[in-house]
């Protein structure tokens, strides 16, 4: 088996443990919905209903 080389930017070392947490990938899954909700609604907006 031959191992992964770990990045040496802490960076992309910090990055790859956070998507390990499902919490965490939630989390982020919920505040980009929240996001684009937020951009329809402001697209739409009270005139172009």
């Amino acid at each position: 088996m031959v191992k992964k080389k770990k990045p040496e930017n802490p960076r992309i070392r910090e990055l790859q443990e956070k998507i390990r947490d499902e919490g965490y990938v939630q989390g982020a899954i919920q505040r980009i919905a929240l996001v684009l909700s937020n951009k329809l609604v402001d697209v739409k907006g009270p005139n172009n209903e």
